[in-house]
């Protein structure tokens, strides 16, 4: 079954081939992108039924003898990052489909947003099966090349601009991470992570401690960890909706599960993770305080993404299996509600008139639907029992309470205080878009407000972002297995010999 591991990433390439060449045939276009990536949601399923009955799922490719070939690699962590990334993919092209035409020849259009999302896709499943350092740099630059036309799809001053730092940020953090590997390579001879799990500790102490440095610098930037992360709530808003929401769901998660994959496997016992954990406090209480600062609903939404990276950054911090099951749990469920949430964001856009919190009121009477679509991820992103935000949010903060110290009860602290904070962040949009009377004016006069009121919120589209909010509304009722799936993951990434085992050949170091 290791045959299977390739077409995660072949399928999306191919199909977007495939759609460059169907460019003038839209229903054909759209038939070719939805059925690839849902036959990559299929063979990601199947990668985790085999991974978590049999263990890691190994290929190497391209015909050159072991260890020297490329490795692609799942194990428990890399298939369930797969299928939550697969299926949230495949939702937000169904999503994009659903725009009426003039919207979609503006803000998607099919010739240009079918083949590069499709290669976004490939590059985020490339990153999560790479087997080496440098397929793992591979596959960021295809999501980012990828991600830089997206972003400035329609050509608005405003998204070449946003996309002018993000393709700047993304540069240097590109420029990082190669120096980076051959940092590493000169040091060990290889860059095949399983190898280099055996070659690290070789080294001296100080060798190891800058080769670590240069990498999380490289991964935080990319996972938007404070202080490296200013550069996430100007890009991200400007962008379409669809767009926004994929960015928001996957793009800070593949740096997320970067750091995991390289703390555990390569720096088991690393001394940085008291620096760990006050970027993980510091991340989470700023990112916060700026959501809560915003009265654009974007905006908002880009802040506490950024902050609720710190949960998952607090329980890779604690660096023990309560600690690392937490972080993968959170990152699953963070992957689903953060793209719902932008999703039902670009639905306020279109039945409001605008995302601006002074500009809009009174859309849970115009469209009762459309409150309870944001309400219930709205309160899963706070953590409101019994839902799964909740699930996440208690896992870690019992890891951090048996782990003890004075600085991981103080994160315990900042995890509760981040929590309650962004339940007033999503209670502030309620009232003030969904509960209060419609303004009679606003502040910048904006006549949309007042032309919206009669808009029809296109059905594919409600119903497609209703199928998200299922999604993460079920995921509270088989918390329990994906917690214990969540337990088993970290248990093989602190023990490591699992993924070495599988990976080189017996006696290769």
């Amino acid at each position: 079954m290791n045959n299977l591991l390739p077409l995660p990433v072949l399928l999306p390439l191919l199909g977007a081939g495939l759609a460059l060449v169907l460019g003038r045939q839209p229903r054909a276009q759209r038939a070719v992108s939805s059925i690839v990536l849902l036959a990559v949601v299929v063979v990601a399923a199947v990668l985790v039924f085999l991974t978590d009955q049999h263990g890691a799922i190994v290929l190497w490719v391209g015909a050159w003898p072991e260890p020297l070939g490329i490795a692609l690699v799942a194990d428990r962590l890399s298939a369930l990052m797969l299928l939550v990334s697969s299926i949230v993919s495949f939702t937000v092209l169904v999503f994009s489909m659903g725009q009426d035409i003039e919207e979609r020849k503006r803000e998607t259009p099919i010739s240009i947003f079918h083949p590069t999302f499709l290669v976004l896709s490939a590059g985020v499943s490339n990153a999560f099966l790479a087997g080496d350092l440098f397929n793992l740099f591979v596959g960021f630059e295809i999501l980012l090349f990828a991600s830089y036309v997206l972003l400035t799809l329609g050509g608005t001053g405003q998204r070449i601009r946003a996309g002018t730092t993000y393709v700047l940020v993304s540069v240097l953090s590109s420029l990082l991470f190669l120096i980076a590997i051959a940092c590493i390579y000169a040091a060990c001879g290889t860059v095949n992570l399983a190898q280099l799990s055996l070659r690290l500790p070789e080294l001296s102490p100080s060798v190891q401690l800058m080769l670590q440095l240069l990498l999380l610098t490289v991964f935080a930037i990319k996972a938007a960890v404070f202080p490296l992360s200013a550069w996430l709530p100007d890009s991200y808003p400007t962008a379409p909706a669809p767009v926004t929401a994929v960015f928001a769901g996957l793009l800070t998660k593949v740096g997320v599960y970067a750091i995991i994959r390289t703390q555990t496997l390569l720096f088991p016992d690393s001394p940085l993770t008291g620096l760990l954990m006050w970027a993980a406090l510091a991340t989470m209480i700023i990112g916060i305080l700026g959501a809560v600062a915003q009265s654009e609903i974007k905006r908002m939404l880009s802040f506490t993404l950024v902050s609720h990276i710190g949960y998952m950054i607090f329980g890779i911090a604690l660096a023990d299996v309560g600690g690392y099951a937490g972080a993968i749990f959170y990152t699953a469920h963070h992957i689903t509600i953060q793209t719902t949430l932008f999703l039902v964001t670009g639905l306020i856009e279109r039945r409001g008139g605008s995302t601006s919190l002074n500009e809009l009121g009174g859309l849970a009477a115009l469209s009762p639907m459309l409150g309870v679509l944001f309400f219930v991820p709205a309160m899963n992103l706070a953590g409101i029992p019994p839902l799964s935000g909740f699930v996440g949010k208690i896992g870690l903060l019992e890891a951090g309470v048996e782990h003890g110290g004075a600085l991981a009860y103080v994160l315990v602290v900042g995890g509760v205080a981040t929590s309650l904070l962004t339940l007033y962040a999503m209670a502030k949009v309620w009232n003030r878009a969904f509960w209060r009377a419609v303004p009679d004016s606003t502040p910048s006069g904006n006549p949309l407000v007042v032309r919206r009121r009669s808009v029809l919120l296109p059905r594919g589209m409600v119903v497609t972002a209703g199928f998200l909010v299922l999604i993460g509304f079920g995921i509270t009722f088989v918390a329990g297995p994906l917690y214990g799936y969540s337990d088993r993951a970290a248990a093989d990434l602190l023990s490591g010999v699992p993924y070495v085992h599988a990976v080189l050949p017996e006696g290769v170091r």
